[in-house]
């Protein structure tokens, strides 16, 4: 496993990048792709909400708050987002909020975003908040019933600090076999320990050693067919 160490300079802040392969962003730290080379946007919607039981568990909330482990480019917000504003209803409020160790410059959100016009309008309204210089704590608020806030630095710090109550998570860092500080089980055990009962979580990932993680921090685990061929994926929930 190629493991970085999070104690490096430049920890929190934005790191340079590469554009490969269709004009993908790719991290050079971490020596992969953002999203999947298929179709980050769908994979989001296969993975993360629908793995999340998401649209349908906002019905009847007054405020509903997700997790996320990587904000990346934010397409996984600005996914959400516009699904989100298809579905709520008057005065109900969601929070979502990230955790990333190397947040991106608002031009590289926009580039990589540009990617699919469904979400253009997410991505202006982004980009324009987007802070200069991306670090601490970014907390935007889109719209009136919309509350973004991506927490720079160690994802582990982050949630060790974050008030538990979490509704869903995604789990959407770097591979594990790439990124495995992003998947130890002290992270997950911290995860589910801030997870309301009956909370949940969804990961692209089906690695032997996450899985086994997650269910000892005492999520209820269900594979389910992966994205684009991809055989597996895992959610689960904390039980009541």
């Amino acid at each position: 496993m190629t493991d970085i160490n999070p104690d490096q300079i430049g920890a929190g802040k934005p790191q340079p990048l590469e554009w490969r392969d269709g004009d993908m962003p790719y991290s050079t730290a971490f020596g992969d792709h953002f999203y999947c080379q298929t179709d980050g946007r769908l994979e989001c919607g296969h993975v993360f909400l629908s793995g999340n039981g998401l649209p349908e568990r906002w019905s009847g909330r007054s405020a509903f708050l997700i997790g996320e482990l990587g904000f990346g480019t934010g397409l996984n917000f600005s996914e959400t987002w516009r699904q989100w504003k298809l579905h709520r209803q008057p005065g109900r409020h969601l929070h979502f909020m990230s955790f990333e160790l190397y947040p991106m410059l608002r031009e590289e959100i926009d580039r990589a975003l540009a990617h699919w016009p469904e979400i253009d309008a997410e991505r202006q309204a982004l980009a324009a908040l987007w802070p200069d210089s991306p670090e601490g704590i970014v907390a935007l608020d889109l719209d009136e019933q919309t509350r973004l806030s991506v927490i720079c630095g160690r994802a582990i710090d982050g949630v060790s600090e974050a008030v538990p109550g979490f509704d869903a998570w995604y789990l959407d860092g770097f591979a594990p076999s790439r990124n495995s500080d992003m998947w130890s089980e002290e992270l997950m055990r911290l995860v589910c320990e801030r997870t309301v009962p009956g909370g949940s979580f969804a990961t692209y990932a089906a690695a032997g050693f996450v899985r086994r993680n997650l269910a000892a921090a005492g999520f209820s685990i269900e594979r389910r067919k992966g994205f684009a061929g991809k055989r597996e994926m895992l959610c689960g929930v904390k039980p009541q």
